[in-house]
């Protein structure tokens, strides 16, 4: 009987601390950071894999096995006859089967600990959002400051404005690249580690391509300038999950939409007057991008923290050990040996997954749909103001002002339906809510654009045309921004690979657009060339509110969005 009284008390003891560390596990992986929150599938499989760990004398609070003798590796043992040093054998420990308890893991002190994220102070949050949204308006700047010194490019090095068009698809080429790069290191080392560092490599192509001898030399730097100016776009949204709750968080995307749309709208403004002075011309559109990048730069260098939750707790279990001395102290997410294999599957294989999902389908391309429409711009403004009604140069930019002027229509609209969505949620997440705003929208996008188009010829006062361009300009804002929180909602789990999916395909959008429109106005004309993205842009009109009838419906038939 003591016998088994013994175990009972062992196995409830193990059963206990089992329990305890998957509530930590939990504490320190919230789902609003992206994907880190395992399936109900995949805690079996984990929950399986550590029941194995532990049968092997492993550790009740990292999990890992503490027998340490393994086989070396064919890489090892190429590595080692390449250093001429034997491989390195089993290793050793008098400590190695001494178990380490939850009691040596790091946490947040409650709910309420100032040094968690939420609970940060709003000015801090607000001056971290706006220098995220800052960095994030210097890389869209770049994406379309070279736009206006296309034809100068094409004169200079003797090449077609098609060839030279090429400066501006291969930067949203990497644009669309770059994010299955630096999204799965911000998970890994932090948000800032995974933004700054490319920031600065992105400032340093921008002055790179301003001194380039030849063509070619310009367009491998503007591929390179966009993959790397690609990492405040990728990993803004998730300092937005860190910081704000999802009750607040509708309106922080708000800005960072507006961040995103502000940079196309102006760097074509300012480029043009830049291309327009005989002492500056199209170089110094190349400088000044190089100089607003490093300037922003420099002050988030100077006020920025790090918001990755995980990450901050690092840094805390770092201090605990030198100040008390305790080097057996440290974060659940040190536990992370990080695998090659687990962030390829997270950020290059699963967005392409749910690529093939109705929802992820149809929300991404239509929010890569209007993105390519904004960046189609480059190329639309300059035919209909400077080419038909023969305005000057920076003159024939300013329309640009109206998308913006509709994007400011639109980022109030988005704000008021977060409002509506505080409360009629309950405090739930319920996606179908955040559809009306594109609802909406949807029909103002279509509108715009046929009025564009067909208001183009200079018999028509120019105000009308600019009135179709600010309709576009609410369309585009309300569908980009309802699509992306409306995925954030749906692949809750999944979050960071839909997003992901998301910049990938509307990248490539935005890309192939702006090499279209002009072959395409001059063959077709203006009315008819604009009327066609303007009848797909009608078709695409009923999926908000396919969405928001029977949106529910297919969430919970899909793996990836059942909640």
């Amino acid at each position: 009987m003591p016998d088994t009284e013994a175990r009972d008390h062992a196995d409830e003891s193990s059963r206990l601390e089992s329990e305890t560390s998957a509530d930590l596990t939990q504490q320190t992986t919230n789902p609003d950071y992206g994907d880190n929150v395992p399936s109900d599938h995949e805690e079996q499989e984990n929950n399986e894999k550590s029941r194995r760990k532990r049968r092997r004398t492993g550790s009740f609070a990292t999990g890992r096995s503490m027998d340490l003798t393994r086989t070396i590796t064919r890489r090892e043992t190429i590595m080692s006859r390449i250093r001429t040093r034997p491989p390195i054998g089993p290793f050793s420990h008098p400590l190695i089967n001494q178990k380490t308890t939850v009691e040596e893991l790091v946490e947040f002190d409650g709910p309420n600990d100032p040094y968690r994220p939420l609970n940060w102070a709003m000015k801090k949050k607000v001056v971290t959002t706006a220098l995220y949204g800052f960095t994030t308006m210097s890389a869209t700047w770049a994406s379309s400051a070279f736009s206006p010194g296309t034809h100068q490019v094409a004169h200079q090095y003797h090449v077609g404005n098609e060839v030279a068009t090429l400066g501006t698809t291969l930067f949203l080429f990497g644009f669309g690249l770059g994010p299955l790069l630096w999204a799965p290191l911000s998970e890994v080392y932090g948000r800032k580690n995974a933004v700054l560092p490319p920031m600065f490599v992105a400032g340093c192509f921008a002055f790179a391509t301003g001194v380039a001898k030849d063509i070619q030399s310009i367009m491998i730097l503007r591929f390179f300038s966009g993959f790397f100016a690609s990492a405040p776009v990728t990993n803004t949204g998730g300092v937005l999950a860190d910081l704000f709750p999802s009750s607040q968080r509708g309106i922080a995307i708000a800005t960072y939409a507006m961040a995103v749309t502000i940079g196309p709208s102006l760097g074509p403004i300012v480029s043009s007057a830049l291309v327009v002075q005989s002492g500056l011309r199209w170089r110094w559109t190349q400088y000044l991008t190089g100089m607003i990048q490093l300037f922003v730069l420099t002050l988030d260098v100077i006020f920025l923290d790090e918001s990755y939750p995980p990450r901050l707790l690092v840094y805390k279990a770092r201090r605990l050990r030198h100040e008390s001395g305790n080097w057996a102290l440290h974060a659940k997410f040190e536990e992370w040996d990080v695998s090659i294999q687990e962030l390829a599957r997270k950020f290059l294989v699963r967005p392409f997954q749910l690529l093939f999902t109705p929802i992820c389908a149809m929300m991404a391309l239509y929010a890569s749909f209007c993105y390519g429409i904004l960046y189609m711009q480059l190329g639309a403004i300059p035919i209909i103001f400077a080419e038909n009604r023969h305005w000057k140069q920076v003159p024939s930019e300013l329309p640009f002002l109206a998308i913006l002027v509709g994007t400011f229509i639109g980022a109030g609209i988005n704000v008021y339906n977060q409002l509506l969505y505080n409360k009629k949620s309950g405090g739930k997440v319920v996606p179908e809510l955040r559809l009306p705003p594109m609802m909406l929208g949807s029909v103002f996008f279509s509108g715009g654009l046929f009025l564009t188009g067909w208001t183009a010829d200079p018999r028509y006062h120019w105000i009308i045309p600019c009135v179709g361009l600010s309709m576009a300009g609410v369309g585009f804002f309300t569908i980009f921004q309802a699509a992306l929180n409306y995925l954030v909602d749906t692949f809750q789990k999944y979050a960071a690979s839909a997003v992901a999916a998301n910049t990938f395909l509307r990248s490539c959008f935005a890309a192939v657009f702006p090499l279209v429109v002009t072959p395409l106005y001059h063959n077709v004309g203006v009315p008819w060339g604009t009327s066609i993205f303007a009848f797909f842009a009608t078709a695409l009109i009923p999926v908000p509110f396919f969405f928001h009838v029977y949106g529910k419906r297919i969430r919970q038939r899909s793996k990836w969005s059942r909640f």
